[in-house]
């Protein structure tokens, strides 16, 4: 049975065609070469890559297999998934990117095989761009259906209706809360524990606006209708209530400016660390008050 498995997959490799280094590409061969591997896990490799003819239908599979339940089969969630990734370009760009972000910034993926199969930051991002559609779809009952099974499997609560970018990336992503009115930009960075939530029963737009390579540090908590600047970085721990500027560092409860990151896009680095130049403004600032 392995065998077949793997020559169906070399055969399938041998006719996609004359592009090189395509994502799905890569994925299939790195597919294989686990396969080959670890036998054990070939049917495996097999049922969630090396048997579909797309990147997104093999995501599709892997997302209805996780959030299917008894009512809603396995096989209904995925058509419907693969639905949504069909009609939109911008979840398929968007997908990418996602992927794209964690093979760069995450050192212990080692390719893209280990997230597309197992991250559980890149699947409940990727659900929460299909709860998305289906919400500006008007289909509220399956975009919750989705935002819920998210929260049971993968302990990640990202409402439907919040607006979200590309390239992000959700390290260990546990616990993690994006309220409803929330907008996060592109090429945005968070860790666990991090929640952008509302200060209480205020209604209407109460959530954080995130701007573009935007780091935030494992349990911060950012709260209210707040603007967090581009290429900020906000350090673990922190409580952010006011807004940021762009290309501030902030620490602390309540989180307060101390200084500004070296580069632009402070998300790329996932340097999450205080250096002295920050910590001598922080000092001075002090000083000053």
């Amino acid at each position: 049975m392995v065998c077949f498995i793997l020559k169906f997959a070399r055969h399938r490799r041998g006719t996609m065609g004359t592009k090189h280094h395509t994502l799905w590409q890569i994925l299939r061969e790195g597919a294989i070469r686990l396969s080959e591997e670890d036998a054990l896990l070939a049917p495996y490799f097999h049922e969630f890559i090396l048997k579909h003819a797309s990147l997104e239908e093999a995501l599709s599979a892997i997302l209805a297999d996780k959030l299917a339940s008894t009512p809603l089969t396995a096989l209904s969630l995925q058509r419907e998934i693969e639905r949504v990734f069909e009609t939109s370009a911008e979840i398929r760009a968007a997908v990418r990117k996602d992927l794209h972000a964690i093979e760069e910034r995450d050192p212990a993926a080692g390719g893209v095989v280990e997230p597309f199969l197992h991250y559980k930051g890149f699947h409940s991002l990727e659900a929460y761009r299909v709860s998305h559609s289906l919400w500006n779809e008007r289909r509220f009952a399956l975009a919750y259906y989705i935002h819920n099974r998210v929260t049971e499997i993968f302990a990640v609560d990202i409402h439907p209706a919040a607006k979200i970018g590309k390239g992000i990336f959700i390290d260990h992503a546990t616990g993690v809360v994006i309220g409803e009115t929330a907008h996060i930009g592109d090429d945005v960075s968070l860790l666990h524990g991090v929640t952008l939530g509302g200060t209480g029963k205020e209604h209407g737009d109460r959530h954080p606006k995130v701007g573009n390579g935007v780091l935030i540090g494992a349990g911060t908590k950012i709260l209210g209708n707040v603007r967090i600047g581009d290429g900020s970085k906000i350090g673990a721990g922190s409580v952010v209530l006011d807004h940021v500027p762009p290309h501030s560092t902030v620490v602390g409860v309540p989180g307060r400016v101390v200084g500004h990151p070296k580069t632009g896009r402070p998300s790329l680095l996932m340097d999450q660390s205080i250096d002295i130049e920050e910590q001598v403004f922080s000092s001075y600032t002090a000083s000053m008050l």
